[in-house]
Formats: C-alpha cells, structure tokens, sequence
C-alpha cells in the first residue's frame, strides 16, 4: 500500500506543485509554454499533463525507496534535494535529447527549481498520507 501512496504522492506533486510553480513561471514570461498542456503524447494519445504526472509517479516510488527510511529532517532535505537533482538530470541528459530539444543553462536551472519543488510537494503528500515510514508505515 506505501507504494501506491507514493505514486499518488508524486501523481499529486506533479499536478498541484510543478504544475503550479510552472504556472507561475508562464505568467511571468520566464518559459513559453503553458501549464497544463491537454495535447495528446504518443503512443497512447493521453494529455501530456497527465503522461508527466504518470511519470512523477513513478520517481515518486524511486524517491520513497531512498528517503523513506530517513528521519524527519534528512527526509524533507533529501525529498527536495532528490527531487531536484533526479528527474532534472534524467529530463536534461535523456529525454529532451531524445525529442531534439537543445538543452540550456536556463533549462536546467528551471528544471531545478521545478523539480525541487515537486520533491517538497512529494514529502508534503507522503507525510499527508501517513507514508513515512518513521511514521510506523512500512
């Protein structure tokens, strides 16, 4: 069960804290693209909203197999920190390359930010849903 937590945590996180932070940065001209993007993603045709919050599931599962373990405060400093790193480098190094997107030192610094803030609201779920394991859930 604490693994489907996690995924929901990162499912969540993706909609509500990446999403948002994206949203913002939208409406202060920093990144062209809007929030929320509804175009469909091959091969299944799904919103690519949702294909990127089905993937902040599944590195909310690889987060909660490294940091759940931890006391409170490494859990939240690892949730943020790992949140950023991971799926930043993994975005940059990987998957942009693959769909031709150059790649800048905007885009990684936004990425960051991005995804630290979806590690933050990772452990703000996980500690919602009783995940921790610190919290007697194994």
């Amino acid at each position: 069960m604490v693994w489907l937590k996690a995924f929901v945590s990162g499912f969540l996180a993706t909609l509500i804290f990446h999403q948002g932070l994206f949203a913002v940065f939208h409406y202060a001209g920093m990144v062209p693209s809007a929030p929320f993007n509804m175009a469909p993603v091959p091969p299944l045709g799904v919103p690519q909203v949702i294909s990127l919050a089905f993937f902040g599931g599944l590195w909310g599962i690889v987060l909660w197999a490294i940091i759940g373990r931890f006391a409170k405060a490494a859990f939240w400093a690892l949730a943020v920190i790992l949140g950023a790193v991971g799926p930043t480098v993994v975005a940059m190094l990987v998957v942009f390359p693959l769909k031709g997107m150059d790649v800048n030192a905007q885009m990684w610094v936004g990425g960051l930010i991005l995804n630290a803030f979806w590690g933050l609201g990772l452990a703000v779920f996980l500690a919602l849903m009783g995940a921790r394991r610190g919290a007697g859930a194994r």
